[in-house]
């Protein structure tokens, strides 16, 4: 079996990634740290009864992959040395997901911390980049958001079938994991129980990312918070080029995605997030509006837009099954 460690352990992220590789033949969960050294913090038992250790770099150096659960602004100097170390390396932050310092500046409003490993950053979407995933050492893990949003949107692209002289909307809702785990007065269970907001309005740092991996300048993106914990459903809409129709949108996803493990394109009926919750799956499905089309696509964030999607990539740059550890 090859070893692996998670950084930054104690978060939704974490301790997800934890409960998957429990179940994992290929590999072993060696180390479950902090992301500072002589600090253990204190953590809920959410998906499974392991303590976190404080950083311990012997033992990071005896592992094969490192899963980086840490935020933005601090991956970045972990994986400058993780790389040097020779590990393979899944960021699950934000830190390598754009493609320029400057870009990264401008969204996050810090320099970047290690601007000289971006050109060879590898973007995870795996059904995308399968290839590219198997042969990367540092791998940025997509963004929640832009996950639900890029797997229906991207074959429509590369098959010219959408409009781009028309605006695409993408209209997104996740659970409060999406947040992380620190409280704040936004995601206090008073004031998300029984609500719904849009949050974010053309402000939110992922709509770069999804605009950078679509090719689409123009492009909206609305993220809202549902009162549920896990989720993601997002609904995007499309001006199909003239003659094209929903069900030539939906030939060509089912096309794009046959004989993938994770990724169901539906024939008829819509996506809903309980029937992803809890798996590594993405739910797509096509419907006609007026001139538009609307695309549907529902993932669960904290697996196939997070931990789940993160341990696929791993699978791939370790050798192993890709679908090990997942459902």
């Amino acid at each position: 079996m090859k070893r692996v460690s998670i950084l930054g352990a104690s978060g939704y992220t974490g301790r997800e990634l934890a409960r998957l590789l429990a179940s994992h033949r290929e590999l072993q969960l060696d180390g479950f740290l902090a992301a500072r050294e002589g600090v253990a913090p204190e953590a809920p038992e959410l998906e499974c009864d392991r303590a976190v250790e404080p950083l311990d770099w012997a033992r990071v150096e005896r592992c094969d992959g490192v899963f980086l659960c840490t935020p933005h602004g601090t991956s970045a100097e972990l994986a400058r040395k993780l790389v040097a170390m020779g590990k393979r390396v899944v960021d699950l932050s934000a830190d390598f997901r754009l493609k320029s310092a400057p870009s990264y500046h401008a969204v996050y409003g810090h320099a970047h911390a290690a601007p000289e490993l971006l050109a060879g950053a590898v973007y995870g979407l795996t059904e995308h980049a399968r290839d590219a995933v198997a042969r990367a050492q540092l791998l940025a893990n997509p963004g929640c958001y832009p996950t639900s949003i890029l797997l229906a949107l991207k074959p429509l692209l590369a098959a010219g079938l959408v409009d781009r002289a028309h605006t695409v909307v993408c209209d997104a809702k996740s659970g409060t994991s999406g947040a992380g785990k620190n409280p704040s007065e936004r995601t206090h269970f008073g004031n998300v129980h029984e609500n719904f907001l849009a949050y974010g309005v053309g402000t939110h740092r992922h709509a770069p990312e999804i605009r950078q991996e679509s090719g689409l300048d123009d492009l909206v993106f609305t993220p809202h918070l549902l009162p549920v914990f896990r989720g993601i459903l997002s609904t995007v809409y499309v001006k199909p080029k003239d003659g094209v129709t929903a069900a030539d949108l939906r030939a060509c996803l089912a096309s794009a995605y046959a004989g993938e493990r994770f990724v169901r394109v539906f024939a008829k009926g819509q996506p809903e997030l309980n029937r992803v919750q809890r798996t590594n799956e993405c739910h797509l499905a096509v419907a006609e509006s007026g001139p538009l089309c609307v695309l549907t696509s529902a993932i669960d964030n904290l697996v196939k837009g997070a931990s789940g999607q993160a341990l696929q990539n791993m699978n791939l740059m370790l050798g192993c099954e890709e679908s090990a550890g997942l459902v």
